[in-house]
């Protein structure tokens, strides 16, 4: 709830001082000094890159809160972990990007709207109207509901701080190193592969809380599960389809990627559309993190990090 409360009031910290930006600088260091040297040795650094990156976050942030626990009691434990917990996920960020996006559209200001959907999809923007915008912003708000929500929250629940940055690190790393093409076709195999595994159940599992999101807004509650079974396969990605198809059945619109794909029943969004989405996915989140990812990190997430920490502090104290 504490870290709920700091994604309301406060959102995310800035950019420049974010440690999934820290992350990310750690990630295209090892780029940098990555050598392109084969198939399988590739692939092989990429599986200890990320074994790294997850290590070194990790292990800062269970030593973080096993030391104000040890120093300052069990308070101070709870907030530096509902802390480092907001970190990991976003609910309400969406709105940051997405409603100047809508603002730029509703002052029939195309060009401005086109720069900034430029920041939060990776298509060409350069020739889409007004309706292709909001399909973008719908999409993308669709999609990072289970990476940047769901999945930590889940991972959260069963193995605490452990699990929400072991998933952030596959999702980071899969973002920057996931491209098939020359520099990253072997070495990004390893992070891509688990950021799929790890996000297959939390996809899926998300219609249940679109579905139950959907009936408490009165929208197309019904329309969820048909709609998700039937175009999920429609995207490149085996997850991604999911939370965006079943958000198109509930919302009751089209999804489109020109030249790639177009997903669900209806019209194309309209501006109006893009509050719609975000009221969807912030409802979709609140529901799966109150009603799974807080209870089970009660009776299973906070046993296993307390564990953990106890283990971390036992190795640096019999290192020195």
């Amino acid at each position: 709830m504490v870290a709920l409360a700091i994604d309301v009031v406060l959102g995310d910290p800035p950019n420049r001082v974010h440690p999934l930006r820290w992350m990310g600088n750690l990630v295209a260091a090892l780029d940098r000094r990555m050598p392109r040297i084969g198939i399988w040795p590739e692939r092989m650094m990429g599986a200890a890159s990320y074994a790294l990156v997850a290590l070194v976050t990790i292990v800062l942030a269970l030593l973080l809160t096993a030391l104000l626990r040890e120093l300052l009691g069990m308070w101070a434990w709870a907030l530096g972990t509902a802390v480092l917990f907001k970190i990991s996920f976003a609910v309400f960020s969406f709105r940051k990007h997405c409603m100047p996006i809508r603002e730029a559209l509703e002052r029939d200001d195309l060009h401005s709207a086109r720069s900034m959907t430029r920041m939060i999809v990776s298509r060409d923007v350069e020739n889409l109207g007004k309706e292709h915008v909001s399909s973008c912003c719908v999409e993308t708000v669709a999609e990072n509901s289970v990476d940047s929500v769901i999945s930590p929250a889940f991972y959260m629940g069963l193995f605490g701080l452990a699990g929400a940055y072991a998933f952030r690190c596959a999702n980071l790393m899969d973002a920057m190193w996931g491209y098939r093409n020359d520099r990253y076709a072997h070495l990004g195999t390893f992070p891509a592969r688990l950021d799929d595994a790890l996000g297959f159940i939390t996809s899926r599992l998300s219609l249940a809380f679109i579905t139950l999101a959907a009936l408490l807004l009165r929208m197309d509650a019904r329309a969820v599960f048909s709609t998700a079974v039937r175009d999920a396969h429609l995207t490149p990605s085996p997850n991604s389809g999911w939370p965006m198809a079943a958000s198109a059945g509930a919302l009751g619109l089209t999804m489109e990627k020109p030249a790639g794909y177009r997903i669900g029943d209806g019209p194309l969004p309209q501006k109006e559309d893009i509050a719609r989405a975000l009221r969807l996915v912030e409802a979709t989140s609140l529901l799966f993190i109150l009603l799974v990812a807080l209870p089970s990190y009660v009776f299973i997430g906070a046993p296993a990090q307390l564990y953990m920490e106890d283990a971390l502090l036992g190795i640096i104290g019999g290192l020195i």
